[in-house]
């Protein structure tokens, strides 16, 4: 599947859809540094896509991009907030919780 995304790119179908879809198809592979790039470039074309901020924030924090993430997190829960999207304020804000709590123990 990635592959394929790949070519759409690569024939200049680039769309926030299509770098959403390469993003989670990057980190299914375990490639969160590629993740983050079409993430990135998925939330600059659409910047109220609520699922890929909640993504980018996954990978940056696989990166151990902590700030980053949160970040990410806490512009996603105002976009989906925003969008009426109450499941993904949820997800994000637990995500929110957690690496808190993860900073907390690490103090």
């Amino acid at each position: 599947m990635r592959e394929q995304l790949e070519k759409l790119l690569a024939q200049g179908r680039d769309s926030a859809l299509l770098r959403f879809g390469l993003g989670d198809a990057c980190l299914k592979d375990n490639d969160a540094e590629q993740t983050v790039i079409h993430l990135a470039q998925a939330t600059q074309q659409q910047t109220s896509y609520s699922a890929a901020w909640k993504l980018l924030g996954k990978a940056l924090l696989q990166l151990g991009r902590l700030d980053e993430a949160q970040a990410a997190w806490t512009t996603g829960v105002t976009v989906a907030q925003q969008q009426g999207d109450l499941q993904a304020v949820k997800e994000m804000t637990v995500f929110l919780k957690r690496l808190q709590k993860q900073r907390q123990a690490a103090q």
